[in-house]
């Protein structure tokens, strides 16, 4: 059984291309890690006027990418992406867990 994990990033203004380019080329052996860990779906929606993304995840098990935090592709990731994105001091983005609060 697959459950979902919603949470909000943050991306400087004006790096949306970037972000965009960034993400066709996501790295292969990225992309195993996730599905390995159980990340079944994976997407991410930009607010343009805000520049915040919203990321929806559906997973088996109990973790997310989010949780994967100590694998070094992960962290090689994080510091790639960290001068287009709001950070913590570790590189990894500033993830902001969402509330499920409707589903059809």
């Amino acid at each position: 059984m697959t459950r979902q994990i919603a949470f909000r990033m943050k991306i400087k203004p004006g790096a949306e291309q970037e972000y965009q380019k960034r993400h066709d080329e996501i790295w292969p052996e990225l992309k195993s890690l996730l599905k390995n860990a159980g990340v079944v779906s994976y997407s991410i929606f930009l607010d343009r006027e805000t520049s915040t993304l919203f990321a929806i995840q559906e997973v088996t098990g109990e973790n997310g990418s989010q949780e994967l935090g100590q694998e070094e592709i992960v962290q090689k990731w994080w510091s790639y992406m960290a001068d287009i994105m709001d950070t913590n001091e570790d590189n990894s983005p500033v993830s902001i867990p969402l509330e499920k609060v409707f589903e059809l």
